[in-house]
Parts: structure tokens; sequence; C-alpha cells
């Protein structure tokens, strides 16, 4: 879906449609979630703070993020996807994988059907909606941003490799700004320059990551649609109203959040094993701090002191803005199918 939060509030809202728009704040701690392409010709983005993007668009709107119209509206674009295929891979509520190799249309062309379903979804909802069409998800995922807002792009198999040799790094679907920059650093800034690495020089400098890279810019990447998405994290956050600068404030912080995360844990009757901590200081930096346990972890005591570990590992760098807690290694049955064949490892 093009802009989706902010394309709900113009479509509930005619008076704010083709004016620039954003989901949040502009508070002191305020944080864009999504952005309208009036807003984003600006330079407006998600994940800004509401401040900043105020100072670049002045006639900048801002309007409540309302996720029960988010889901109604999500909810009738599914339904849309499986009036063509049962194998529909959800992303998120504006997201989504479909496999159409084999669909109820009898529809032999991909790209045929991904207007169909454009269509039909701006028929039933008022809205947007882009497409990507592939031979795998990956080269889909990037195809989907190509003509946004309002188009598809089609890449054919013999289309894929020139296709991502010309593609620009940062494009690369996974590859976030600090593998970026790291990339530069190495000399690669386009697919072309990556696939000239050897899968050693990869393992050098990516380790683990060095053969989805060394994959992915030969166009391989056979991760099937999974209709059926397991969970593997569960997590909570917070950015709080003013900086945190004192261990102990950040102790009753991080037990709050210990707290939800066990309820949220128990409302998906699940346990995991590698608890992380995320923080973000006041300059925006952030660091991530992991532990892996023997056996699984579901009680809040037990997460809160762990989290405790990790929080004393290395002394405060600056007052902090978010704290964040993750628990991957969850005991559903993806993990303990893929525990039948691998060891379970992170770094630490």
């Amino acid at each position: 879906m093009d802009a989706f939060f902010a394309s709900v509030a113009q479509l509930d809202n005619p008076d704010l449609r083709g004016k620039p728009i954003a989901v949040g704040s502009d508070g002191r701690r305020g944080v864009i979630s999504a952005a309208s392409y009036e807003a984003r010709k600006f330079g407006v983005k998600s994940a800004m703070p509401g401040s900043l993007a105020k100072k670049m668009c002045p006639e900048l709107i801002f309007v409540n993020s309302d996720f029960a119209r988010y889901k109604e509206i999500s909810n009738q674009v599914r339904a849309v996807f499986y009036e063509y295929t049962d194998l529909v891979e959800p992303l998120s509520l504006d997201e989504a994988y479909l496999d159409v190799t084999v669909n109820k249309k009898g529809l032999t062309s991909a790209s045929k059907m991904a207007r169909l379903i454009r269509q039909e979804i701006f028929l039933k909802t008022g809205l947007n909606a882009s497409a990507g069409i592939a031979p795998n998800k990956f080269v889909a995922k990037i195809a989907s941003d190509v003509n946004k807002p309002n188009g598809q792009k089609t890449i054919t198999p013999d289309e894929v490799v020139p296709f991502l040799e010309k593609l620009a790094i940062g494009k690369f679907y996974g590859v976030g700004k600090v593998t970026t920059q790291k990339m530069y650093r190495l000399g690669i800034f386009t697919g072309a320059d990556l696939k000239s690495k050897s899968i050693e020089f990869l393992e050098e400098h990516f380790k683990s990551s060095a053969e989805h890279y060394y994959n992915i810019v030969r166009g391989i990447h056979n991760s099937p649609v999974r209709p059926s998405r397991t969970r593997k994290s569960v997590g909570a956050e917070h950015t709080y109203l003013e900086n945190l600068t004192s261990e102990i404030f950040i102790l009753e912080k991080l037990k709050i959040l210990s707290q939800e995360i066990e309820k949220r844990l128990v409302r998906n009757q699940v346990k995991g094993r590698t608890v992380t901590l995320k923080i973000k200081y006041s300059d925006f930096s952030q660091i991530t701090r992991s532990k892996t346990l023997e056996g699984f972890v579901q009680n809040e005591n037990k997460i809160f002191e762990i989290v405790k570990e990790l929080l004393f590992q290395q002394e405060l760098e600056n007052s902090v803005r978010l704290l964040g807690i993750s628990i991957n290694n969850l005991d559903n049955e993806e993990i303990k199918t893929i525990k039948q064949y691998i060891q379970l490892k992170l770094d630490l």
C-alpha cells in the first residue's frame, strides 16, 4: 500500500487530500510513523523526529494514528489477495508477498494479475497500491518500490541479474544504513561491485551474512511464500519525554518493560532463549546487547535480571531517550523444527 497510514487519514478526511501530512507528533519526543507523498517531497519520512519534519515542511499537518481503522482496511485488502491465491504471507498491515504461480483465476500473466489486484483494492478501499513482480521474494520486494506510488514493476528471470547489477547497494532490501556505509568503505556501491567480490572476501568482512549477500546479488533467493508466518520475536520499547540520566531511573523503566514482555510472551504462549537490550542515546546513537540462555525464559524477574546484566556490561555513553527489550529464539513450532537440524547461535 502507498503511504498507508497517511493515505488512510486523507481518505477519511477529504480536507487533507493533496496536502503534506504526517502521522505522529511534532512534540519534543514526537516521531513520524508515516508521511504522505506530498510531505515526502520535503524530505519528511518515517522514524524522523516530528520537530525536524516541521522545520523541513512548515506546512506539515500532523494527525493521530488509528490502528483500528488501519486493521479494518488491511483486512479488506487481504480479502482481495485471497480471491487470487491462498499463498499470502503478510509482512505488516500494508504489505504482503503473494505466490501466484498457481492461482484461483487461472491467469497466466503475473503482471496482469497485479494490475487487477491493484484495481480491485482501489475499488474496495479507495486507496492506491504498488506491486513488484519477480521470480523470488527478494527481487519482488525491491521491484515494488521502483514505480511507487500507484505503479508496478515486473522483472523477468533474464532481467534479474542485470537489474541487480545496476542497483545502488543502499536499495538492496535488508541492507541498512550501517551496512551500506561499511560496503561503501569496501568500495561496494552497486550490485555489480558486490557481485565482483569473492565469497572469501564477503566471509572476511560480513561473517554469517556473506552467503546471503553472495546469493542475492546473483538473483538466488529460495525462501518460499509462507501463508502462516511463525512469530520470531517478542519485544517492547519506549521513547521517554525526558532523557534518562540515572541508572536508577533506567532500571525502573526496564522493570516496567520486563513486565510488559512477560505479558506478551504469556499472551502468545511462547518463551524465548535470547534476551536483547536496546539503548538509544540522546544523540540518536544506538547500541544493542544480547545474551542467549541454555533454557527458555518467560518470567519478568528472570528477564529483568538478564537485562540488568546487559546494562552493566559497559558504562552509559550519554543520557538515554529510548529503551527496548526483545526476546528471540522462541519455543514455537518453527524454532523447534530448526533446532533438530542446527545449533542456534547468536554472537554476544
